[in-house]
């Protein structure tokens, strides 16, 4: 039961984390420094792909690799750990929405300074979609409150089944004594 409890706790930090942050996603956040190092690695992991694609993975790879670990986590039966990740990636995807949607004003400070492009610009513009960028943003934003939901609902219902299993077998086993 202790794991339970301990599960039941990190559910709640968690969620109220991820939640605060789809409420501040302007402001910055602990966890944002974690995703940019991911962000950066993508654009350089993909480079050979060509420029487009290097420049959307570097958002691409910000989402897919805690979507990855969320899967990885499924895969192996680890369904509380799994539901966490998929948090994690609701989370990037709300991190991207304010990207996507800096693509025309290209206010957001980036790294390297003016010396470098700006990803959602670079994209939208190529695809000659740049005057749909609230659209996108938004949809990515909404998409990203939806994962963590999600997230958060999958978490609470591993819990659940967690918690009637060891309480029917413990029933079964004081039937039995």
């Amino acid at each position: 039961m202790k794991l339970i409890y301990a599960r039941i706790a990190g559910l709640m930090l968690a969620s109220g984390y991820f939640l605060h942050y789809a409420f501040t996603p302007n402001d910055w956040h602990a966890i944002d420094i974690v995703n940019l190092i991911f962000h950066e690695a993508g654009h350089t992991i993909f480079f050979f792909l060509g420029e487009y694609m290097r420049v959307l993975m570097g958002s691409g790879f910000q989402i897919l690799l805690p979507l990855s670990i969320a899967l990885y986590f499924f895969r192996t039966r680890q369904p509380f750990s799994g539901a966490i990740c998929l948090m994690w990636a609701g989370q990037n995807l709300i991190n991207v929405s304010v990207y996507a949607g800096d693509a025309i004003a290209m206010q957001l400070p980036l790294l390297g300074g003016d010396a470098v492009i700006h990803d959602w610009n670079y994209l939208l513009y190529h695809a000659h979609i740049l005057q749909f960028t609230p659209i996108i943003a938004h949809a990515l934003y909404s998409l990203g409150v939806f994962t963590i939901l999600l997230g958060i609902m999958f978490a609470a219902w591993f819990i659940w089944q967690e918690y009637a299993r060891r309480t029917s077998n413990h029933e079964l086993l004081s039937v039995q004594q």
